[in-house]
């Protein structure tokens, strides 16, 4: 980060060096940078056969996504396996989020007590630091592979995501109106919903379905990887099993429309809040 020249009230020259965490973000940039570049170096390149494998991977690309088709399932099957997984991505989102709401309370420091916001905040500092797909294989020791685990593991993460992002937008209410309404002898509960509920109200929708669109994609990832099912299943299967890169490109596809529509609901509700 350069230094920032500014013009002082009396037309001189004032230089503002950059804070400890802009010299902290440009060292993780520039190291980022050096150990992108050093890993393709120590990448093992002895068995790749450019002049072969570029011709494949382009008749790859061209077949999965010139002509799409699905050879092993019907379009009525993978549409059903899409509301499995768009099912599992829900029933994390909105068991997380009704848990995270109660939690971000305890967490804003505007609502609560600092022991109480600093124990929160480390439990789901440690959560959100491990992967989704690890929080699905630990519970999946107890619960097995399948939807149970891999529905249990995206609560775990989606808790520590939505914690973190509530209780922000917690922090953002004005002060004074909580204050006023502690001073009318107001509910602990009053002021929560009838204040900062309601002025947070499209942050929280936003959020939700935020998370609701990262809990669909490690949905799909997860039906592949702990054997949830859904659309993520029969990704796998077309690609690893079939190896039928028609219908790999028909199920990306597909995916990939879902996955406008969930944004393009996304940014209504945020305009309709």
């Amino acid at each position: 980060m350069t230094a920032v020249v500014e013009h002082n009230k009396n037309g001189g020259i004032k230089v503002s060096k950059p804070n400890r965490g802009q010299r902290i973000l440009k060292g993780l940039l520039i190291g980022s940078a050096i150990f992108t570049v050093i890993g393709f170096f120590l990448m093992d390149y002895s068995g790749l056969d450019l002049a072969h494998a570029i011709p494949m991977t382009i008749d790859n690309l061209r077949q999965m996504f010139l002509s799409p088709s699905l050879n092993n399932t019907t379009w009525s099957s993978a549409l059903w396996q899409v509301a499995i997984t768009l099912s599992l991505a829900f029933l994390a989102t909105i068991l997380g989020a009704v848990i995270s709401l109660f939690l971000a309370f305890g967490t804003a420091v505007n609502l609560s007590k600092p022991w109480i916001s600093n124990t929160i905040k480390a439990v789901i500092t440690v959560v959100r630091a491990v992967p989704t797909v690890l929080w699905v294989l630990i519970f999946a020791i107890a619960a097995g592979l399948g939807a149970v685990a891999a529905v249990i593991g995206m609560i775990f993460h989606s808790i520590a995501y939505l914690v973190k992002a509530y209780s922000e937008a917690f922090e953002e209410v004005d002060q004074g109106k909580i204050e006023a309404l502690r001073a009318t002898g107001s509910s602990y509960p009053h002021i929560l919903f009838q204040v900062v509920v309601p002025q947070t109200k499209s942050f929280l929708i936003s959020w939700t379905f935020l998370r609701f669109e990262i809990n669909f994609g490690v949905a799909v990832a997860m039906g592949a990887a702990a054997g949830a099912g859904g659309i993520g299943y029969e990704l796998f299967m077309a690609s690893s099993f079939y190896y039928d890169m028609q219908e790999v490109g028909a199920i990306t596809l597909i995916i990939l429309a879902v996955a406008i529509i969930l944004e393009l609901i996304a940014n209504r509700l945020k305009m309709a809040a």
